[in-house]
């Protein structure tokens, strides 16, 4: 009786072994199938994957902008890193959806040229969110947890600016035509300016006749200003301070109407080739030239070393409402008609041939 009861139960016991072991074999794969994606979420950030960098711009409507983003991008490519670019033209909250956008590509670090530099404190707060660090680019991002600032010394550049027009126009009636009042570095270049204007306005040397900021850095707005300044003031002006060679070159147009051009010094900033134009025809007294390759290179070294987990060197601090931001600071250079050969031409920024295409020998 007990060999037939033995005989019965040893099969179904032979299946309920197999059964138990298909299923813990099952179980085990299953396991390992939900375990091996976190070991490759812990490692994806910056480890086996193109290093992502985000630029955020305000604009590509100057020339200028456009090297920023060439030398940038060529510099990104050099190092390994893909540089995702996209441009606000002047529009805030585009700009916000924009870098939103670069967010959601993946982006390892993000560089940042703000239109409004108090509006793209709403870019850091969202790139932090998912742990994405944001470098502010020329200009500062207020009231926000910027984790770096790349620029030129904007106060310094100020100073230049008016240093070189005072030498030429040491008394006399001026007009200053800034640039964006949303834009924190023309506040800066603005203070710069003032370091030098003010002890010379206080002892009666300089009038300031007309004082205006340039809404989005606009040339059409700076030459409405300008030819506002020359008839209140009926043409009786001995300098205009200008903010950049966008608006230098609107002062100019502004000028030429009333035959004035190349008897008033107008300062300048970036070296734009129209610019530098002017300066060796003698309409435009100076500009100020920085080396955009060496401030994109620059932002895109550090952007690698970042999103790489390494320690980047810092030589300044700025305030920018909230916190001291660590800064990266190059230094400005003056170029006038006397250095421009050695200057912007020397560098290989312009060729000497375009420079001086208008110019008769």
């Amino acid at each position: 009786m007990r060999d037939k009861w033995r005989k019965k139960i040893i099969p179904y016991l032979f299946l309920i072994s197999i059964f138990v072991l298909t299923a813990c074999t099952a179980n085990s794969t299953t396991m390992r199938m939900v375990e091996e994606p976190k070991v490759k979420t812990e490692t994806n950030r910056n480890n086996g994957k193109k290093i992502k960098i985000g630029f955020s711009m305000d604009t590509l409507r100057e020339e200028r902008w456009l090297r920023d983003r060439d030398y940038l991008v060529a510099k990104g490519k050099e190092l390994g890193a893909e540089v995702l670019v996209e441009a606000a033209e002047g529009d805030d909250a585009l700009q916000i959806a924009q870098a939103e956008k670069l967010i959601s590509q993946g982006v390892d670090v993000l560089i940042v040229v703000p239109h409004n530099a108090d509006a793209a404190a709403a870019i850091v707060e969202k790139a932090h969110t998912v742990g994405i660090k944001v470098i502010a680019y020329d200009r500062l991002i207020t009231n926000s947890d910027i984790d770096l600032y790349i620029s030129f010394d904007s106060i310094l550049i100020g100073e230049l600016q008016a240093k070189t027009v005072v030498e030429q126009a040491p008394k006399g009636k001026y007009i200053l035509i800034e640039g964006a009042e949303t834009d924190y570095t023309a506040q800066l270049y603005k203070q710069g300016q003032m370091n030098v204007l003010q002890p010379l306005i206080n002892r009666g040397d300089i009038e300031i006749v007309y004082d205006q900021w340039t809404d989005n850095w606009s040339p059409t707005v700076a030459l409405a200003n300008v030819e506002k300044a020359l008839k209140v003031n009926n043409n009786q002006v001995d300098a205009i301070i200008a903010a950049n060679d966008a608006t230098a070159g609107a002062a100019i147009q502004a000028l030429k109407v009333q035959n004035l051009a190349g008897k008033i010094p107008v300062s300048g900033l970036d070296a734009e080739l129209a610019g530098c134009q002017r300066i060796v025809e003698g309409t435009q007294l100076m500009t100020i030239y920085t080396s955009i390759k060496d401030m994109a290179d620059t932002a895109a070294e550090v952007a690698v070393k970042i999103a790489k987990g390494e320690e980047i060197t810092k030589n300044s601090t700025e305030n920018n409402g909230k916190i001291n931001v660590p800064t990266i600071l190059l230094e400005p250079v003056v170029v006038t008609k006397d250095t421009i050969d050695e200057t912007v031409i020397a560098k290989g920024f312009h060729r000497k041939e375009d420079v001086y295409k208008n110019v008769k020998e």
